[in-house]
């Protein structure tokens, strides 16, 4: 899995908003699978399409090995492509992140929403790896920081049938994997396999190899 930035709305304690530190990681309630909804004193919950997804991350070292144990720290933007904790309207949520620690196959799983399309960047999810959820507490203990790509296809099957998603049709139409400032170099790597429609949610899959 290449590293790629972290973006500007990371919330793992590398940088402020709103003129204080933004670290989701230090939050109550966190650790969690569904990441929709806002934890601590925040209560939003988050709109769109449901998305489950399921990334299992292995040891290039170790012949491509589960790593049970460690920490998948995930988020994105929401259907309308704000960042919570950062952007205007939802800076006093926190949803759309949630840390969640490998079982014994290597694998978390995520229930949330599927992204929306904001402009100047393909559909993307953000993701950090720590050596366990203990340690999944700041942005200095992270082992990998890495981006997931979507489908172009399913992107748009959603964007064009499901409620919400109205902006993104035309963000999408405007930019390419070829012209992502961080996809550009390939997505091969990145790009989960996905199933499902806009009626029942989507399912999504995929291999994270790291080396440790």
């Amino acid at each position: 899995m290449p590293e790629e930035t972290a973006g500007p709305y990371p919330g793992d304690g590398s940088n402020t908003a709103n003129g204080s530190v933004a670290n989701a990681l230090a939050l109550s309630g966190i650790v969690r699978s569904d990441i929709t909804t806002s934890v601590g004193s925040a209560s939003g919950t988050a709109a769109g399409v449901p998305l489950k997804l399921v990334i299992t991350l292995t040891n290039t070292n170790n012949s491509c090995a589960s790593l049970d144990g460690y920490a998948i720290y995930l988020w994105h933007c929401t259907r309308d492509g704000k960042y919570s904790m950062y952007s205007s309207g939802v800076t006093g949520e926190n949803y759309l992140r949630g840390v969640q620690q490998t079982d014994s196959n290597g694998q978390v799983t995520f229930e949330t929403i599927f992204p929306g399309c904001y402009s100047g960047r393909m559909p993307h999810m953000h993701f950090e790896v720590y050596r366990d959820a203990n340690t999944a507490t700041s942005y200095t203990n992270k082992l990998k920081t890495s981006q997931l790509a979507f489908p172009v296809a399913t992107c748009q099957t959603v964007y064009n049938n499901a409620s919400g998603y109205s902006a993104s049709v035309s963000n999408l139409a405007a930019i390419s994997f070829n012209t992502d400032n961080v996809f550009s170099d390939g997505v091969t790597q990145q790009l989960v396999t996905i199933s499902g429609d806009v009626t029942n949610g989507y399912e999504a899959s995929i291999t994270v190899s790291i080396s440790v």
